[in-house]
């Protein structure tokens, strides 16, 4: 383990760039459930291990418009979850090091939750959207709005949200947050791809990249595909994981820890490169 922190804390230090890819266990120092199984699911959430309802039953747009009373319990709770919720130091740590390097950092993340943008970072690519903006569930406009002024209110015993629930702006009809579900044929994507050209630009910008990819799983692989994808193209690979760490090919370093412990235990030793 000291090997490896050491060999990717030289990685990290001597790149021009960082590049930033983050899934849900980046948000579990921080006190955010991963959902990682039915049952890590229905630990975070009792009610819906009462009705045997999934996460993947739960994530479907067709609840907005079948029982919305359902669907913005689960999202409206997560929602005022991430607002109450600070990031915890490693975020901190990450823009440091990325504040110190020519090319900066840039953060890819499969994770609708706005703790980077909570924790300062500027250029974020939300994959999957993000739950602190809404668009029409039709939808009858392709406009995505912030979600700064909603409030649901939702019954803790029950998960069922209360009426009055948001309503798009231009037809009256029901909202939603701007979120890729599954099965999702109505999402909007506009926003999420203009963060995705803007991060094509700065790698195209920035060659010389270090890659730390942290909680990100192999059951839905989209984190750590772009991880990959920049080791193939030449840069170097640090995968933060406590379950799934193997790097199995590129220039990677596997380091079998949670992000914060990880990234507390590599700042010493990435200052220690740097200077």
């Amino acid at each position: 383990m000291t090997a490896g922190l050491d060999r990717a804390a030289e990685l990290i230090a001597s790149a021009d760039a960082l590049l930033v890819c983050a899934g849900a266990g980046m948000g579990v120092d921080s006190g955010l459930p991963d959902f990682r199984g039915d049952e890590g699911f229905w630990r975070a959430y009792p009610p819906y291990a009462r009705l045997g309802l999934r996460f993947t039953e739960l994530a479907d747009p067709e609840h907005f418009a079948d029982d919305p009373e359902l669907a913005w319990g689960f999202y409206g709770h997560r929602l005022e979850l991430y607002r109450r919720t600070a990031p915890h130091p490693g975020f901190e740590l990450l823009r440091k090091w990325g504040a110190a390097k020519p090319g900066g950092t840039h953060v890819f993340t499969s994770n609708v939750d706005g703790q980077f943008q909570r924790a300062g970072f500027t250029d974020v690519a939300e994959v999957h959207g993000s739950i602190h903006h809404l668009q029409c569930l039709a939808p009858c406009t392709g406009d995505i709005r912030p979600a700064d002024d909603v409030r649901v209110d939702v019954d803790p015993e029950t998960m069922r949200a209360r009426p009055p629930l948001p309503a798009c702006p231009h037809c009256g009809g029901p909202a939603r947050p701007n979120i890729l579900m599954f099965g999702d044929t109505g999402w909007l994507p506009e926003r999420t791809e203009r963060q995705l050209d803007a991060l094509r630009d700065w790698r195209r910008a920035n060659p010389d990249v270090a890659v730390v990819e942290l909680g990100a799983g192999t059951a839905i692989p989209t984190v750590r595909r772009q991880a990959e994808l920049a080791s193939a193209a030449n840069a170097a690979l640090v995968r933060i994981n406590p379950r799934e760490p193997e790097v199995r090919h590129g220039r990677g370093v596997s380091l079998p820890l949670g992000a914060l412990e990880a990234l507390t235990s590599l700042d010493p030793l990435v200052s220690a490169h740097t200077s």
